[in-house]
Protein backbone atom coordinates (compact mmCIF):
# COMPACT_ATOMS: atom_id res chain seq x y z
CA UNK A 1 0.00 0.00 0.00
CA UNK A 2 2.68 2.04 0.47
CA UNK A 3 5.58 0.89 -1.28
CA UNK A 4 8.12 3.81 -0.63
CA UNK A 5 7.91 3.61 2.98
CA UNK A 6 10.90 2.32 5.40
CA UNK A 7 10.40 -0.03 8.49
CA UNK A 8 11.99 3.22 10.46
CA UNK A 9 8.82 5.07 9.06
CA UNK A 10 6.03 2.52 9.85
CA UNK A 11 7.57 2.51 13.38
CA UNK A 12 6.68 6.29 13.56
CA UNK A 13 3.78 7.38 15.03
CA UNK A 14 4.06 10.63 13.15
CA UNK A 15 4.24 9.38 9.20
CA UNK A 16 1.24 7.11 10.60
CA UNK A 17 -0.65 10.13 10.88
CA UNK A 18 0.72 12.13 8.24
CA UNK A 19 -0.74 9.30 5.89
CA UNK A 20 -3.53 8.25 6.98
CA UNK A 21 -6.21 7.27 4.54
CA UNK A 22 -8.88 10.34 4.41
CA UNK A 23 -10.06 9.70 0.79
CA UNK A 24 -12.73 7.27 -0.60
CA UNK A 25 -10.48 6.57 -3.88
CA UNK A 26 -7.69 5.39 -1.80
CA UNK A 27 -9.61 3.29 0.55
CA UNK A 28 -11.02 2.15 -2.95
CA UNK A 29 -7.71 1.49 -4.25
CA UNK A 30 -6.20 -0.47 -1.18
CA UNK A 31 -9.05 -2.90 0.03
CA UNK A 32 -11.89 -5.05 -1.55
CA UNK A 33 -15.31 -3.50 -0.74
CA UNK A 34 -18.38 -4.89 -0.79
CA UNK A 35 -21.42 -3.42 -2.13
CA UNK A 36 -22.54 -1.53 0.80
CA UNK A 37 -19.31 -0.07 1.42
CA UNK A 38 -18.63 1.15 -1.95
CA UNK A 39 -22.32 2.98 -1.63
CA UNK A 40 -21.45 4.42 1.83
CA UNK A 41 -17.80 5.86 0.37
CA UNK A 42 -19.34 7.74 -2.67
CA UNK A 43 -21.89 9.98 -0.88
CA UNK A 44 -19.38 12.16 1.73
CA UNK A 45 -21.49 14.81 1.13
CA UNK A 46 -23.71 12.14 4.26
CA UNK A 47 -20.77 11.25 6.37
CA UNK A 48 -20.72 12.69 9.57
CA UNK A 49 -17.26 13.09 10.17
CA UNK A 50 -14.09 12.70 8.11
CA UNK A 51 -12.46 9.52 6.52
CA UNK A 52 -9.76 8.62 8.97
CA UNK A 53 -7.91 5.55 8.80
CA UNK A 54 -3.91 4.58 10.22
CA UNK A 55 -2.00 2.36 7.77
CA UNK A 56 -1.24 0.28 10.98
CA UNK A 57 -5.02 -0.13 11.19
CA UNK A 58 -5.42 0.27 7.27
CA UNK A 59 -3.29 -3.27 7.62
CA UNK A 60 -5.48 -4.87 9.84
CA UNK A 61 -8.69 -4.03 7.85
CA UNK A 62 -7.36 -5.44 5.09
CA UNK A 63 -7.12 -9.37 6.73
CA UNK A 64 -10.79 -8.86 6.96
CA UNK A 65 -13.35 -9.64 4.58
CA UNK A 66 -15.68 -6.66 3.29
CA UNK A 67 -18.65 -5.94 5.86
CA UNK A 68 -16.36 -7.47 8.84
CA UNK A 69 -16.61 -6.44 12.44
CA UNK A 70 -13.66 -3.40 12.27
CA UNK A 71 -14.89 -2.45 8.96
CA UNK A 72 -17.94 -1.53 10.05
CA UNK A 73 -16.68 0.73 12.61
CA UNK A 74 -14.42 2.78 10.29
CA UNK A 75 -15.79 3.16 6.94
CA UNK A 76 -18.50 5.23 6.33
CA UNK A 77 -22.22 4.04 6.03
CA UNK A 78 -25.15 5.39 3.90
CA UNK A 79 -27.55 5.15 7.17
CA UNK A 80 -25.23 8.27 8.60
CA UNK A 81 -26.58 11.10 6.81
CA UNK A 82 -30.31 10.03 8.08
CA UNK A 83 -31.43 11.85 11.49
CA UNK A 84 -33.96 9.85 13.35
CA UNK A 85 -36.55 11.40 14.76
CA UNK A 86 -35.31 12.22 18.31
CA UNK A 87 -31.85 11.99 17.67
CA UNK A 88 -29.35 14.58 18.82
CA UNK A 89 -26.30 15.81 16.88
CA UNK A 90 -24.52 16.28 20.86
CA UNK A 91 -26.37 13.12 22.85
CA UNK A 92 -24.48 13.36 25.64
CA UNK A 93 -25.71 16.66 26.38
CA UNK A 94 -21.75 17.98 26.36
CA UNK A 95 -22.72 21.80 25.10
CA UNK A 96 -25.18 22.14 27.97
CA UNK A 97 -22.65 21.51 30.33
CA UNK A 98 -19.72 23.06 29.11
CA UNK A 99 -18.22 25.20 31.81
CA UNK A 100 -15.51 26.59 30.14
CA UNK A 101 -13.65 25.97 26.98
CA UNK A 102 -13.20 22.39 26.42
CA UNK A 103 -14.05 21.85 30.14
CA UNK A 104 -17.19 19.46 30.24
CA UNK A 105 -19.15 19.42 33.56
CA UNK A 106 -21.80 16.04 33.47
CA UNK A 107 -21.54 15.09 36.81
CA UNK A 108 -20.92 16.74 40.32
CA UNK A 109 -17.24 15.62 41.05
CA UNK A 110 -15.70 14.76 37.75
CA UNK A 111 -14.53 16.96 34.69
CA UNK A 112 -13.74 16.38 31.34
CA UNK A 113 -11.58 18.01 29.41
CA UNK A 114 -11.35 17.88 25.32
CA UNK A 115 -7.79 18.31 24.62
CA UNK A 116 -8.13 18.16 20.83
CA UNK A 117 -10.71 17.55 18.21
CA UNK A 118 -8.28 15.07 16.29
CA UNK A 119 -8.25 11.37 16.37
CA UNK A 120 -5.64 8.64 14.82
CA UNK A 121 -8.69 7.33 13.21
CA UNK A 122 -12.40 8.42 12.67
CA UNK A 123 -14.75 5.36 14.40
CA UNK A 124 -18.23 5.73 12.79
CA UNK A 125 -20.13 5.21 15.89
CA UNK A 126 -18.48 8.43 18.13
CA UNK A 127 -20.92 10.30 19.89
CA UNK A 128 -18.60 13.19 19.68
CA UNK A 129 -19.02 13.50 15.68
CA UNK A 130 -20.36 16.65 15.13
CA UNK A 131 -16.60 18.02 16.10
CA UNK A 132 -14.70 15.11 15.23
CA UNK A 133 -11.50 16.58 13.02
CA UNK A 134 -12.24 19.88 13.27
CA UNK A 135 -9.87 22.50 14.34
CA UNK A 136 -12.33 24.92 15.55
CA UNK A 137 -13.23 22.84 18.28
CA UNK A 138 -9.25 21.73 19.30
CA UNK A 139 -8.93 23.42 22.38
CA UNK A 140 -5.50 22.58 22.18
CA UNK A 141 -4.49 24.67 19.42
CA UNK A 142 -6.87 27.62 20.60
CA UNK A 143 -5.65 27.64 24.02
CA UNK A 144 -2.57 25.84 24.32
CA UNK A 145 -2.04 26.53 28.39
CA UNK A 146 -5.61 25.39 28.69
CA UNK A 147 -6.07 28.79 30.99
CA UNK A 148 -9.61 29.14 31.42
CA UNK A 149 -10.16 25.66 31.80
CA UNK A 150 -7.68 25.15 34.90
CA UNK A 151 -8.77 28.73 36.60
CA UNK A 152 -12.06 26.84 36.68
CA UNK A 153 -11.02 23.47 38.14
CA UNK A 154 -8.80 25.11 40.66
CA UNK A 155 -12.06 27.19 41.68
CA UNK A 156 -13.81 24.06 41.74
CA UNK A 157 -12.62 21.72 44.96
CA UNK A 158 -15.27 19.40 44.32
CA UNK A 159 -13.51 18.21 41.48
CA UNK A 160 -11.86 15.08 42.47
CA UNK A 161 -11.73 13.39 38.76
CA UNK A 162 -10.40 14.49 35.55
CA UNK A 163 -10.83 12.93 32.62
CA UNK A 164 -8.72 13.92 29.24
CA UNK A 165 -10.27 13.03 26.21
CA UNK A 166 -11.33 14.28 22.68
CA UNK A 167 -10.71 13.58 19.70
CA UNK A 168 -7.76 11.52 21.40
CA UNK A 169 -5.48 13.30 23.79
CA UNK A 170 -2.53 10.98 22.71
CA UNK A 171 -2.25 12.25 19.11
CA UNK A 172 -0.70 15.46 21.06
CA UNK A 173 2.94 15.83 21.47
CA UNK A 174 4.36 14.19 24.50
CA UNK A 175 5.24 18.29 25.45
CA UNK A 176 1.72 19.66 25.34
CA UNK A 177 0.26 16.49 26.97
CA UNK A 178 3.14 16.74 30.08
CA UNK A 179 2.22 20.38 30.07
CA UNK A 180 -1.22 19.66 30.24
CA UNK A 181 -1.09 16.58 32.66
CA UNK A 182 1.51 18.82 34.90
CA UNK A 183 -0.73 22.03 35.03
CA UNK A 184 -4.07 19.13 36.69
CA UNK A 185 -0.91 17.36 38.70
CA UNK A 186 -0.61 20.49 40.68
CA UNK A 187 -4.38 21.29 41.71
CA UNK A 188 -4.56 19.66 44.86
CA UNK A 189 -7.98 18.39 44.99
CA UNK A 190 -7.73 16.51 41.22
CA UNK A 191 -6.69 13.17 42.33
CA UNK A 192 -7.41 11.20 39.70
CA UNK A 193 -6.33 11.65 36.45
CA UNK A 194 -7.67 9.16 33.55
CA UNK A 195 -7.19 9.79 29.46
CA UNK A 196 -9.42 8.12 27.29
CA UNK A 197 -7.33 6.51 24.02
CA UNK A 198 -8.06 4.85 21.32
CA UNK A 199 -4.49 5.16 19.98
CA UNK A 200 -3.20 1.63 21.20
CA UNK A 201 -5.51 0.03 19.47
CA UNK A 202 -5.23 2.05 16.07
CA UNK A 203 -1.78 3.22 16.15
CA UNK A 204 0.47 1.62 18.24
CA UNK A 205 3.38 3.33 17.29
CA UNK A 206 2.55 6.10 19.47
CA UNK A 207 3.17 4.28 22.74
CA UNK A 208 7.24 4.62 22.69
CA UNK A 209 9.62 4.52 25.60
CA UNK A 210 9.23 7.98 25.60
CA UNK A 211 6.18 8.78 26.27
CA UNK A 212 6.11 6.38 28.94
CA UNK A 213 8.39 7.77 30.74
CA UNK A 214 6.66 10.85 30.80
CA UNK A 215 3.25 9.31 31.77
CA UNK A 216 4.74 7.45 34.91
CA UNK A 217 6.17 10.85 36.17
CA UNK A 218 2.69 11.90 36.94
CA UNK A 219 1.36 8.65 38.43
CA UNK A 220 -1.43 8.03 39.61
CA UNK A 221 -2.59 7.90 35.68
CA UNK A 222 -5.09 6.20 34.85
CA UNK A 223 -6.34 4.92 30.78
CA UNK A 224 -9.18 4.18 30.20
CA UNK A 225 -8.97 2.12 26.35
CA UNK A 226 -11.41 1.86 23.34
CA UNK A 227 -11.33 -1.91 22.32
CA UNK A 228 -14.51 -3.00 20.34
CA UNK A 229 -13.58 -6.61 19.10
CA UNK A 230 -11.09 -9.25 19.76
CA UNK A 231 -9.21 -8.83 16.31
CA UNK A 232 -8.25 -5.36 17.09
CA UNK A 233 -5.62 -7.18 19.92
CA UNK A 234 -2.21 -7.84 17.44
CA UNK A 235 0.86 -8.74 18.73
CA UNK A 236 2.09 -4.96 18.50
CA UNK A 237 -1.34 -3.84 20.46
CA UNK A 238 -0.57 -6.39 23.29
CA UNK A 239 3.20 -5.18 23.37
CA UNK A 240 1.77 -1.16 23.58
CA UNK A 241 -0.25 -2.07 26.41
CA UNK A 242 2.17 -4.08 28.22
CA UNK A 243 4.43 -1.01 28.01
CA UNK A 244 2.08 0.81 30.04
CA UNK A 245 1.15 -1.62 32.50
CA UNK A 246 4.54 -1.78 33.15
CA UNK A 247 5.12 1.76 33.90
CA UNK A 248 2.06 0.94 36.92
CA UNK A 249 -0.31 2.86 34.77
CA UNK A 250 -3.85 0.40 35.46
CA UNK A 251 -5.61 -0.13 31.98
CA UNK A 252 -9.65 -0.02 31.92
CA UNK A 253 -11.73 -0.65 28.44
CA UNK A 254 -14.69 1.00 27.17
CA UNK A 255 -16.24 -1.51 25.15
CA UNK A 256 -19.33 0.20 23.00
CA UNK A 257 -21.99 -2.45 21.77
CA UNK A 258 -22.38 -2.54 18.17
CA UNK A 259 -25.04 -4.28 16.28
CA UNK A 260 -23.24 -6.63 13.90
CA UNK A 261 -19.33 -5.96 15.08
CA UNK A 262 -19.17 -7.46 18.90
CA UNK A 263 -23.22 -7.63 20.41
CA UNK A 264 -22.75 -11.63 20.77
CA UNK A 265 -21.42 -13.41 23.65
CA UNK A 266 -18.56 -15.24 22.29
CA UNK A 267 -17.34 -11.95 20.75
CA UNK A 268 -17.59 -10.46 24.23
CA UNK A 269 -15.63 -13.36 26.17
Amino acid sequence: MWPDATDADWRDWRWQLRHRVRKAADLERMLELSPRERRGLARPDGWRMPLSITPSYLALLSTEAPDGPLRRTMIPDVREARLARGELRDPLGEVAHQVAPGLIRSYPHKALLLATAECACCCRYCTRARTAGKSKCDNARTDPSFGEALAWLRKAPEIHDVLISGGDPLTLGDARLERMLGALRAIPHVSLIRIGTKVPAVLPQRITPALVRMLRKHRPLWMSLHFTHPDELTPAVAAACGRLLDAGIPLMNQTVLLRGVNDDLETML
